[in-house]
């Protein structure tokens, strides 16, 4: 038997490892490409479920413990996947995601917006000439438009579409910034308006501490919402108490 991991976040590992360490057999399925490093044997890696319904034959086909959905906080269709497998096999379920900012206290200046178009139209009215996209590889596309100024965005993994000739594109490790390189990153290209996604956790994020310094107008984007009756957690070690409570090392 086996706990499963979704998803490819840092928290995702390090769950994996903390099971692992604690004795735990533990299965990862990675989403998309947009992975930070994936945790080494003899954790299992497995690609995400491409469906329901496959999701439901490896339930179904190796005795699963829990599902952990540690993905990512803008990848609700992972979590509506999970949710459907887990209510047709009976493995419990538990979603692990890090408090939303919008529920924590935030400088007055941000704008809050649902999606990515309307994070465009409201940095658009901001008057924004040197814009910061802290996004999705995906999510880049919304902003295509934005072919008439320098515009520096930050990935996991590069758009497979050509990007506009003024933009910059820096690779992502998925591991948390430094204040101070940040502080260098956001002054040097005069960064005016920043656009990214409410990911959650501490609200001593670097970028944030440095865009507040610098005065730059931060637009964010809201969390897409829980499907109703999921049960949530915030942090790693509630989650590793979780699978704790649901071992059934008998079972072996």
């Amino acid at each position: 038997m086996t706990f499963l991991v979704l998803g490819g976040t840092r928290y995702a590992r390090d769950l994996a490892v903390a099971l692992q360490q604690t004795g735990m057999p533990v299965t990862c399925a990675q989403y998309g490409v947009e992975n930070i490093r994936p945790p080494a044997p003899p954790i299992e890696l497995l690609d995400g479920f491409d469906d329901t319904e496959a999701m439901v034959a490896f339930l179904r086909g190796r005795p699963v413990h829990g599902i952990v959905d540690a993905g990512h906080p803008f990848a609700p269709e992972v979590t509506r996947q999970a949710m459907a497998a887990a209510e047709r096999t009976g493995v419990p379920l538990v979603r692990l995601l890090p408090p939303a900012w919008e529920a924590q206290p935030w400088p007055r200046s941000w704008r809050w917006v649902d999606d990515e178009a309307g994070a465009k139209r409201a940095a658009e009215q901001f008057g924004t000439t040197r814009p910061f996209l802290n996004l999705g590889r995906d999510s880049l596309r919304d902003f295509a438009a934005w072919d008439d100024r320098y515009v520096l965005a930050r990935v996991l993994a590069r758009p497979t579409w050509p990007v506009p000739a003024g933009w910059e594109v820096l690779p992502s490790t998925g591991l948390p910034h430094t204040y101070v390189a940040e502080l260098a990153l956001l002054s040097s290209r005069r960064i005016d308006v920043m656009v990214t996604q409410d990911t959650g956790g501490s609200l001593d994020t670097a970028k944030l501490r440095v865009a507040e310094r610098l005065g730059i107008f931060v637009v964010m984007i809201r969390r897409p919402p829980l499907p109703a009756g999921l049960r949530v957690v915030q942090t790693v070690g509630a989650a590793h108490a979780w699978a704790l409570r649901h071992w059934r090392p008998q079972d072996f």
